[in-house]
């Protein structure tokens, strides 16, 4: 890779349509250099890119939500809107922002749903179309599939239930977003695997400060404002204890 120091450096994290969005952005840029790794959310962590961080030592580099399991050099730069960055812009408006450039149309819908959702876009005066394009859109970038598809309509068929205004439905696929699209609008959502949960919607803030501890381990992460997302990395706790956060999270939810 051969580089100038006064060109910025942009390592990119997991795959989803912003992320996507982000690289098309950035690329044919004299003053930028772009590296991807193509990882995925459960592996998006900076010690991917190691070697990059040892052989740029003169440069400015901009990790684009990427775990910090290692110690990051000096020249280097979070890029992030997840737990404690979690009232910040999106990724994609802050990577604008380093550039200088302003977001169109299309790139302010995509922010919108990183950052909020479809309740974000609507916001935006998004209309039925633009909204089911970005999120197919979505779907695509993340890699579900059409066998996710339909297991996530067949999750919907068999294990949905309706306790006050909490929906839960134990998923059959480890993609939770089909799911979440095909019951919007929806004001509390719980979604789990015997791995994995994620809880959505109004309460999301009681829910951080319950999980601080497991947020700290990084267990649990969260994101999307203030009724945004909160759940648990993928295998961080067992099958027992995934059961027993959903049974509290019901008590806590389900008759409201």
């Amino acid at each position: 890779m051969t580089t100038n120091r006064n060109q910025t450096v942009f390592l990119l994290g997991g795959y989803d349509l912003e992320m996507i969005t982000i690289k098309q952005m950035l690329e044919g840029r004299e003053d930028c250099v772009v590296i991807d790794k193509y990882l995925r959310w459960d592996n998006a962590k900076l010690s991917k890119y190691q070697q990059e961080l040892k052989s740029l030592p003169e440069h400015t580099i901009y990790g684009i939500e990427l775990q910090e399991d290692i110690v990051p050099p000096t020249n280097y730069h979070r890029i992030d809107h997840h737990n404690d960055w979690d009232s910040k812009p999106s990724v994609l408006e802050q990577v604008a922002q380093i550039l200088d450039v302003e977001l169109n149309r299309y790139q302010k819908l995509v922010a919108a749903n990183d950052k909020g959702y479809i309740s974000a876009m609507q916001q935006l005066s998004a209309t039925e179309e633009e909204i089911a394009d970005i999120r197919k859109r979505d779907r695509a970038a993340q890699g579900v599939t059409e066998q996710e598809e339909k297991l996530a309509e067949l999750s919907l068929a068999q294990h949905l239930c309706k306790y006050g205004g909490l929906f839960v439905v134990k998923s059959q696929t480890s993609r939770f977003s089909p799911i979440c699209d095909r019951l919007f609008p929806y004001q509390r959502l719980l979604i789990y695997t015997d791995s994995e949960w994620m809880y959505y919607g109004a309460g999301k803030a009681e829910l951080v400060k319950h999980f601080a501890d497991d947020i700290t381990q990084r267990k649990v992460f969260y994101g999307g404002g203030d009724s945004g997302y909160i759940g648990s990395v993928r295998c961080a706790s067992s099958k027992a204890e995934i059961e027993k956060i959903v049974e509290q999270i019901i008590k806590e939810y389900g008759n409201i």
